[in-house]
């Protein structure tokens, strides 16, 4: 008698288990770009326009992870995998790239897709089909507001950042006539506002304003305006081009008794290494990927990226490696029944996240979308880049 009982409890046990393991197949089947073997993620991002060198670094920075975790065997026993489409920074290959993420591959989620208006126009379709956009290289507002609960972003937006700075530079030294120099763009019209709201705190006004295309390669007229308006610092709404030229035709005209303040879109390993940009300031969110780093999982960093890619890293596999952990964090906060709902709860269960590239601490929460709003102030010495502050922000 006992012995059928233990048969009998064998059975209802390895029963239970079979059950388990259906409903499980059962939910990784109903869920997009998930099986029980794999996860399918995808992006689009820039490898062939005027952003390549982003696009290409943050989507290798996003396969190293991934990489890094498969050949652990991946998570749950699910491989990670990542599809990489190329919008060439411009709008309607961006849309292309997105349909086909959503329709023909029907991925999971987007991992660090590239351009504040590329991943404005994927929006409406891909959050449709319950998609997330997960840490977006770009640091415009609207990587996360208006709240969407499948939209998640780890860092200081660019108002954030350059109101970190204005604060420090006028209540720290004593600048007293702020300006504004800035792309006329969204990206350009965030720093612009960032600007107005930090002035309007502090009660001040704004003393001049310049705006330029992207594509302009005389900043003379420009210079000689916020000059002539007796600037002593000048936040710039710009990125890479736009940063040097105007930033050392100040300095060749004797104009040196003004600092230039840059967003993270400045901070970049080119602005820092340009002839002339000696004194130059601008916001950053972590380390730069130097050879020679003080930090040591920074140099292993550069080093491991160095031998798969054969190229040096920028800051934007910085960004994209980090954008790769925190997904992978989600992904083990989730469980090994990994559905939309998990895999949100799972992001939104990740506090005090530290990187690997001394970044901000980032936090989610079930009504958090921006996981931090801290940069700290960086100033380009000996043609690189120096911490000139502890973290900044409100």
């Amino acid at each position: 008698m006992r012995s059928a009982m233990r048969k009998w409890t064998i059975v209802k046990t390895a029963a239970a288990a079979a059950a388990a393991a259906s409903l499980a197949t059962a939910a990784a089947a109903q869920t997009r770009g998930v099986t029980a073997t794999e996860v399918t993620f995808g992006t689009h991002t820039d490898l062939s326009g005027v952003a390549a060198t982003y696009g290409v670094s943050s989507s290798n920075g996003v396969k190293m992870r991934f990489d890094e975790i498969n050949e652990q065997g991946g998570i749950n026993g699910r491989k990670l995998k990542l599809i990489i489409e190329d919008q060439a920074y411009q709008v309607p290959k961006a849309v292309q790239a997105c349909n086909k993420l959503l329709n023909r591959d029907k991925v999971f989620a987007f991992v660090a897709p590239l351009g504040t208006p590329m991943n404005n126009a994927c929006f409406k379709d891909q959050l449709s089909v319950g998609v997330p956009n997960l840490f977006p290289i770009t640091a415009a507002r609207s990587m996360y507001e208006p709240y969407d609960r499948l939209k998640f972003y780890g860092a200081a937006s660019y108002v954030d950042q350059i109101r970190s700075g204005i604060e420090y530079f006028v209540k720290q030294k004593g600048k007293k006539a702020v300006c504004v120099m800035y792309q006329d763009t969204d990206f350009g019209k965030e720093v612009l506002e960032g600007v107005e709201l930090q002035a309007k705190k502090l009660g001040i006004k704004i003393t001049e304003t310049a705006t330029h295309k992207p594509t302009d390669q005389d900043f003379t007229a420009p210079i000689t305006k916020l000059r002539n308006a007796g600037c002593d610092l000048v936040a710039m709404g710009t990125i890479v081009r736009d940063s040097i030229v105007p930033y050392v035709t100040a300095r060749k005209a004797g104009w040196n008794d003004v600092a230039f303040l840059g967003s993270a879109a400045a901070y970049d390993l080119v602005v820092g290494a340009a002839p002339g940009m000696d004194g130059f300031f601008a916001m950053g969110l972590t380390e730069m990927p130097y050879v020679d780093s003080s930090v040591a999982s920074v140099k292993k960093f550069v080093a491991d990226y160095k031998k798969k890619f054969n190229i040096d890293p920028n800051i934007g596999a910085v960004y994209g490696y980090v954008a790769g952990d925190l997904t992978v964090q989600g992904l083990k906060n989730a469980g090994k029944d990994l559905t939309l709902d998990s895999f949100v709860k799972g992001l939104e269960a990740i506090k005090d996240y530290q990187d690997i590239f001394n970044g901000p601490k980032v936090s989610f929460g079930p009504n958090i979308r921006q996981g931090a709003n801290s940069s700290f102030l960086a100033e380009v010495k000996g043609g690189k880049w120096v911490r000139v502050t502890e973290p900044l922000g409100f």
